[in-house]
């Protein structure tokens, strides 16, 4: 039972240490303008999840999360041709969080969150991303703070942990 247990582990290590590999080949050759959407989902998978946009278009989330540090968002056009692709997971998106934002924004705004956990006490729910960060020994990570009661953002933070 043990070896199955070792086994699983190594081919999930293999599969984390790979996807980046995949976005390096994969991305480049996905090109606003050009692609279809079905050539992206052919390179990229399915996506995590899929936001409608307000003009017709749809943006497909590809986030790396938790082993990864980054999040893509394409957006297809109504004519099932890419428009743009986007890393979110960028100070600059971070700076756009505010006080009061809903779960679903932030979803918007930054992809899937690497983990999810419920503090009753503090009476905060608190999604966290792993980003890119300095230096190469520490491992960096984005938090969102939620009020239970109202829902809405209360803070954000930084915290910074040794790798290993």
């Amino acid at each position: 039972m043990q070896l199955r247990h070792w086994i699983s582990n190594a081919l999930g290590a293999l599969l984390a240490a790979c996807l980046p590999a995949c976005d390096m080949v994969n991305l480049p050759n996905i090109k606003p303008g050009i692609t279809s959407a079905s050539e992206v989902r052919s390179r990229m998978g399915n996506p995590g999840f899929e936001f409608s946009n307000p003009d017709g278009s749809v943006t497909w989330e590809y986030s790396r999360q938790p082993s990864g540090v980054h999040c893509y968002m394409i957006t297809i056009g109504g004519d099932q041709i890419v428009r743009a692709i986007e890393q979110v997971l960028t100070e600059t998106n971070f700076a756009r969080v505010r006080d009061g934002m809903s779960r679903d924004e932030i979803r918007r705004l930054l992809g899937a969150p690497a983990s999810k956990i419920v503090f009753d006490n503090l009476g905060e729910d608190i999604w966290e991303w792993r980003v890119e960060g300095t230096p190469s020994t520490e491992e960096t990570y984005f938090m969102v703070h939620f009020d239970l009661k109202t829902g809405g953002v209360r803070k954000t933070a930084k915290r910074v942990a040794m790798k290993g």
